[in-house]
């Protein structure tokens, strides 16, 4: 979502932050912009200057260059719009009568109070944003320190944010301070020695700083090039510990891939091999220090996650009670927190997110933790996130970094790790004999060869894609375990091309989503060889009674022909329990080259982002 950089330095930093920004383009925005500090070497007495854009980064960088913009001090944004439309007006950075320059993720709730208040002692408002509300709140209460004025603002806001700052009267100094929104900062050394930035992620700082500390809730900091001040919400200095963070910007490179989803998707059997790498047996070492004494003690598991993170999260449901016989809800954590719900101390709650930051995901694991949930595990591919800080156990997924906003290999990874969960549980619950252990342990090892052999279906996909570009709706189907795989098919159509897209468990068909069957509606079905197999095939013969089309990813043992109406990709091998790992791969490249088919912006699909940081 929305991404911050800013520095001081006695250099032109303009360069670093225009950079940074291309960095962090992948979590999608709609505006960018940076402001720079008039005074600050090597600028000479301009004030407060920027330059803002409702193009892509690229337009911006144009911008600076061709108006000579060069500073020691500045910050910089990519905007995801929540408040007003995506117009220059409404692009960050904000300043206040052009001697404060401010710029913020998150939400501010209380903004319309706020607003109304400034508004009384004469603030006039350019923008429809929460975000030149907090900008009139730091020049109301700066009384010549811009470090006290932000840390009595922050007391002020309600909601989530992080924001930078740097005023007029004081050249040379950035303000950060964050709050239900990640911000790090970053320290210079050897040739960056004398300079200090604030980011977002450290990834907006690869290449420029490996120096890396995190910022706690509640945190504000001062960054200047001497040095670093850091208050906790009550004022008390505090040390952050700074850490060397690898946030390689090769990630970021496309090699011979036309998307990043392209790549994502076929760095997949890299992903999940990287995810599996030490894992010798089934230990509850894999979790954490004493996870094997809080895993004796649970009698359930309360999953909560939101898109594709909940996805994964319904399948793993199907292996922890079949496989650990241990009762498992799982939630969409932005409608957790909002209901009464029946705490159980003894249960394991595990919060899943590509990220580690999404922000409906942090706030409900918070919840659970108020209500008395002690046990808690998160699955994340970010070792340094705030949702790992939090929780007591975790498994880090070894997905690299996912440019793409539609998930692929993040989502597969973490199949992985939730299977390896549910292999840990059933194991100390005595549900694992060693000769099952041994199987799925072989099975686990195969998965990157499967998963290579399931990419090679790319020829056959691309020739369904193209009956598709023309469709406008679609069906999804599955059965059992890959119900949820279906729903994850789904999003991918909707997310990337554009088309309607629904899943639905396939006995649910004669309740209600028959009705839409026809000729020019596409019904994709998950045909696995397993024990609901003839009741799927029983459902198919319901769609082309109505003349449906389908379009079937049947494992080759699964006995289901080609024929009139019937659409067959065979995948390589039937693999069990494992399935749902192999079977959403065909799906995403589904989606991929239906998208490239029809032109939209595979990467960045409209609307969305890829790091969702606002509730």
């Amino acid at each position: 979502m929305c991404g911050i950089v800013g520095a001081v330095a006695n250099r032109d930093i303009v360069p670093v932050l225009i950079e940074g920004l291309r960095r962090l383009e992948y979590r999608g925005y709609d505006s960018c912009g940076v402001a720079i500090h008039g005074d600050a070497a090597p600028a000479a007495g301009r004030g407060l200057t920027r330059a803002r854009s409702v193009s892509r980064v690229a337009d911006l960088d144009a911008q600076v260059r061709d108006g000579g913009i060069a500073s020691g001090t500045g910050i910089a944004h990519t905007r995801w719009a929540t408040h007003g439309a995506p117009v220059t007006v409404n692009a960050h950075p904000h300043f206040s009568r052009d001697e404060i320059a401010l710029v913020h993720n998150g939400i501010i709730e209380n903004h319309d109070e706020l607003r109304d208040e400034l508004k009384a002692k004469g603030y006039a408002f350019e923008s429809q944003t929460d975000t030149e509300v907090i900008a009139h709140l730091v020049h109301s209460l700066y009384k010549g320190n811009l470090f006290s004025a932000v840390h009595a603002a922050a007391k002020r806001l309600s909601g989530a944010y992080a924001i930078g700052v740097f005023c007029k009267a004081e050249p040379g100094v950035v303000v950060g301070a964050r709050a239900g929104s990640p911000l790090v900062v970053g320290v210079g050394h050897g040739e960056s020695a004398g300079e200090n930035f604030l980011a977002s992620d450290a990834l907006a700082l690869a290449g420029t700083t490996d120096r890396i500390a995190y910022l706690e809730e509640g945190d504000v900091v001062e960054i200047r090039r001497d040095g670093i001040t850091v208050i906790d919400r009550d004022g008390n200095n505090v040390q952050r510990e700074v850490r060397v963070v690898q946030a390689h910007s090769g990630a970021v490179e496309l090699g011979p891939y036309r998307h990043y989803m392209q790549k994502e998707i076929f760095e997949q059997p890299r992903a999940v091999a990287d995810t599996l790498e030490g894992v010798e047996g089934i230990s509850a070492t894999l979790f954490g220090d004493g996870a094997e004494a809080v895993f004796r003690r649970i009698n359930e598991v309360k999953i909560l996650a939101c898109g594709t993170s909940y996805y994964s999260g319904a399948t793993a449901k199907y292996w922890l009670e079949s496989i650990a016989h241990l009762p498992t809800q799982v939630e969409v954590a932005s409608e957790y927190r909002y209901r009464d719900s029946v705490p159980n101390p003894d249960a394991l709650v595990v919060v899943i997110s590509q990220s580690g930051e999404t922000a409906d995901t942090m706030a409900a694991l918070k919840h659970a933790q108020s209500l008395g949930h002690g046990h808690t595990l998160a699955v994340c591919n970010v070792a340094t996130s705030a949702m790992v800080r939090q929780t007591g156990l975790k498994y880090l997924t070894r997905a690299g970094v996912e440019i793409g906003v539609a998930s692929t290999k993040a989502f597969t990874t973490q199949l992985t790790a939730l299977f390896l969960l549910t292999l840990t549980l059933a194991k100390l619950r005595g549900k694992l004999p060693a000769d099952a252990e041994a199987r799925y342990l072989k099975e686990l090892r195969h998965l990157p060869n499967a998963l290579s052999s399931v990419l090679a279906l790319e020829p056959q996909i691309i020739a369904w894609a193209e009956k598709f570009t023309r469709k406008e709706h679609a069906l999804f189907l599955g059965r059992g375990l890959h119900y949820p795989i279906a729903l994850e098919g789904a999003l991918k159509l909707k997310e990337i091309s554009y088309i309607h897209a629904e899943a639905y468990p396939a006995g649910e068909l004669k309740h209600g989503p028959l009705a839409l069957v026809t000729d020019e509606m596409p019904v994709v079905t998950i045909a696995p060889n397993d024990a609901l197999l003839e009741k799927l095939k029983s459902n198919m013969q319901e769609v082309r009674a109505r003349g449906g089309q389908l379009y079937v990813f049947a494992d080759a043992d699964s006995h289901i022909g080609s024929s009139e109406g019937v659409h067959v990709i065979r995948m390589p091998e039937h693999y069990g329990a494992l399935s749902p790992i192999l079977h959403v791969v065909p799906l995403q490249m589904l989606a991929y080259h239906t998208a490239l088919a029809r032109g939209t912006d595979v990467d960045k699909p409209r609307n969305l982002a890829k790091s969702v940081t606002v509730e």
